[in-house]
């Protein structure tokens, strides 16, 4: 059948939720818009290998196997939670089959690393786990000094997979890779052996993304993983999973979906649309290597493990129902506040730890204006 009869067709009839949905919340007809914002999307080939409670999957072309679902940084390191009670959190995550472990170098002001530092240096915690951490300075020196502090935090003599964090702005792409930009420092670090694989990440624009994997084409780079948020909003506004998510597939780079329930406390859920697996199944059903999600009690880490064991590939049919019950809320980008606001935006409000502008810059106006 041609896409634009089948449409029609789910118009008219109002197709029903799948199976998993249909204890959740009734679903509305479906509209051609959420059936359109569907058929854009990339979809996983197969749910991944499930080993016990967890689903694991490739990470792009790295040649690691590692957890669908990441354990993020943020969370575990808030300060409503005591240490032994975040360390706690990480090992039962790790015993129930978590290996990826989201951070950043600014997480809680350095306390995220630190925990997982604590964490991993017990019971030979290290080895179980793929560490993944970000940077945020854009040129080499802070950059460097960013590197060794997160070394020292994490108690380990590398890290997985390292990051350019917050790549918000037009103007960060050329930073790194500029000559004495952060780029520098993260390479450096690799060929050392301090530093595994290289990615980077950003929440605001998809074009902001698109544009930093041109510029490392430009330098002759490849990153090995990116990351931004797919979630049930995104679908509908700026949309990274439409956008950037299959310039990803073809270059066979790792897919890092931040951002589940929309940042903060789970602030998709407060749109009253759509249920907390719901959410993580969505993100799953994209050719995501890592869902990362925030867990800061026992009952979201066990939500983690149920929406992996329950995950099954969704057809384009229950994609566009799923999506159909955020659309109206989500085509504004209200709940997505990272798009629209400088709330998420940690960098901007802590510029020093991008470091100053490069020497080039400097040389053609040493005078910033005003």
């Amino acid at each position: 059948m041609e896409r634009r009869k089948f449409f029609q067709n789910v118009v008219a009839a109002g197709l029903a939720t799948s199976t998993a949905f249909s204890q959740q919340s009734a679903t509305p007809a479906l509209s051609a818009n959420s059936g359109a914002d569907a058929a854009r999307l990339p979809r996983a080939a197969a749910p991944g290998e499930l080993r016990g409670e967890m689903l694991y999957r490739k990470l792009g072309r790295t040649g690691e196997t590692v957890s669908a679902i990441g354990l993020g940084g943020s969370h575990i390191g808030k300060a409503s939670l005591k240490d032994d009670e975040s360390i706690r959190l990480i090992h039962q995550a790790i015993d129930r089959g978590i290996t990826f472990l989201d951070n950043s170098w600014d997480y809680n002001e350095g306390r995220s690393e630190r925990l997982v530092g604590e964490a991993l240096a017990q019971g030979g915690y290290r080895n179980k786990v793929f560490v993944m951490t970000k940077i945020d300075g854009r040129t080499k020196d802070v950059a460097a000094r960013q590197i060794e502090t997160s070394l020292q935090r994490l108690k380990t003599d590398h890290i997985d997979l390292l990051q350019h964090h917050e790549v918000l702005r037009f103007d960060d792409p050329d930073r790194i890779f500029a000559e004495g930009g952060g780029m520098e420092a993260v390479v450096a670090a690799q060929k050392a052996g301090k530093v595994r694989f290289i990615g980077f990440t950003g929440h605001k624009d998809p074009h902001v993304h698109l544009y930093m994997l041109e510029v490392a084409a430009k330098h002759g780079f490849r990153f090995d993983t990116v990351q931004m948020p797919l979630n049930v909003m995104d679908a509908h506004f700026r949309s990274f999973a439409q956008l950037v998510v299959p310039k990803l597939v073809e270059q066979e780079i790792g897919v890092l979906g931040m951002k589940p329930f929309c940042g903060g406390d789970g602030i998709a859920l407060k749109s009253n649309t759509v249920q907390p697996i719901e959410c993580l199944h969505y993100a799953l059903n994209l050719p995501t290597s890592v869902v990362i999600t925030g867990i800061d009690k026992p009952e979201v880490l066990d939500q983690a493990f149920q929406a992996a064991k329950t995950f099954r590939v969704m057809d384009e049919q229950q994609i566009a129902s799923l999506l159909a019950k955020t659309q109206q809320a989500a085509m504004d980008g209200r709940f997505e506040l990272f798009k629209t606001t400088s709330h998420f935006d940690t960098t901007a409000r802590h510029p020093d730890w991008l470091g100053a502008d490069t020497p080039q810059v400097q040389e053609l106006a040493p005078q910033l204006p005003g």
